[in-house]
């Protein structure tokens, strides 16, 4: 494995940052303001986050005026979508067993 798919393994391995990689896969920008009340963290702990999620290549984001608004990366490699994509695909499942059960 490469040492970028073990940071975006490691990365998504943190409940709190698939939380945030799973809001802004539904498309779209979202502002770390939007983020805080759908995630119950403060703002220095989205920052620490957001910074692992660059890290990673996972994430990007953008200055609008006074906002930091972030995106998933458009520009991230195919076999980086692909982890992400099962990732994604696994967490969506393990949710529905917990809520059938």
């Amino acid at each position: 494995m490469t040492n970028q798919i073990l940071d975006v393994l490691s990365a998504l391995g943190e409940p709190t940052r698939l939380q945030i990689v799973r809001i802004l896969a539904t498309g779209g920008e979202c502002c770390a303001c939007e983020l805080l009340p759908r995630l119950g963290v403060s703002q220095s702990r989205i920052s620490r986050h957001m910074t692992v999620l660059k890290t990673a290549g996972l994430v990007v984001d953008r200055r609008d005026r006074q906002w930091v608004r972030f995106r998933l990366n458009p520009d991230m490699p195919p076999e980086i979508r692909a982890v992400l994509d099962a990732v994604l695909a696994a967490a969506r499942a393990t949710r529905k067993m917990e809520e059938s059960a």
